[in-house]
């Protein structure tokens, strides 16, 4: 599923169109449906030069002499370029192209074509959209950021997996990447955020940061250490100890029962 590291891919294909203009821009009725209509699209982005590329957390952004431009690419979207594609697969995604799941994009004046390709149809199109629903960005988050994430007002807060993943508090993180941090910064995933200690927060940033750039280099958020045991009755890589199961923040957590405490 595209989380930061392949939302940021995307926005690296996208940066090959800056300076061409929109010529037609489509999109069905699932990709649009933060929109008022399809034909919303068309209409609004049918004439703008592309100015440059952006993105907050997984929220990839096409600035234009006129409106921003943005998609969100859901749970199996992924953008492609003339046949390019930002990335050569997602893990819980599509292998395979199909030209029933493109769901729109935008054509330019030198005949290229951007899409958005996604089976699931949750990906979205959004104009201007409000990034003061995000958190900072999960690629450039600093240690006064990341002590605001775990910040608690009262009580001992939710457990901090589910923490991770509120994109109001950090914009970026998903559940691959959150359940990697956890497991090379050994905390549970359940732990409320409230009760960690000094030293489980300065593993933990560490943690996040070392995460990203590591999976940035490896070419994804798929490629964690403790994928390969992603799996009922899985051993944890790193000690042996069994991987436990459990759903945490709404989504399916993977933590190894001896190492993570």
């Amino acid at each position: 599923m595209p989380e930061i590291l392949e939302v940021e891919s995307y926005r690296q294909l996208a940066d090959r169109v800056v300076g061409a203009v929109i010529t037609r821009g489509w999109a069905d009725a699932y990709l649009a449906k933060k929109l008022t209509s399809p034909a919303a699209w068309a209409r609004t982005v049918k004439g703008h030069r592309v100015t440059g590329t952006a993105r907050r957390g997984k929220l990839m952004l096409l600035e234009t002499d006129g409106p921003t431009l943005a998609m969100r690419f859901g749970m199996t979207g992924v953008l492609l370029l003339d046949g390019d594609a930002g990335i050569e697969g997602l893990f819980y995604g599509p292998h395979d192209f199909d030209a029933k799941w493109l769901r729109g994009g935008l054509e330019f004046d030198d005949g290229r074509k951007l899409v958005v390709h996604d089976p699931r149809r949750l990906a979205r199109v959004e104009i201007n959209p409000d990034l003061n629903e995000l958190g900072p960005d999960a690629l450039s988050l600093t240690r006064k950021q990341f002590d605001d994430l775990l910040r608690v007002d009262r009580g001992e807060g939710p457990a901090v997996k589910a923490r991770l993943l509120d994109q109001s508090r950090v914009a970026g993180v998903g559940n691959l990447l959150g359940d990697e941090m956890l497991f090379r910064a050994g905390i549970d995933p359940r732990t409320p955020v409230g009760t960690l200690s000094t030293d489980e927060r300065t593993r933990l940033f560490a943690s996040f940061r070392r995460t990203m750039s590591t999976l940035q280099r490896r070419g994804g958020s798929h490629l964690g250490d403790h994928m390969d045991a992603r799996f009922p009755g899985g051993l944890c890589p790193r000690d042996g100890g069994t991987m436990l199961l459990a759903t945490v923040g709404g989504r399916t957590t993977y933590w190894c029962s001896l190492h993570q405490r």
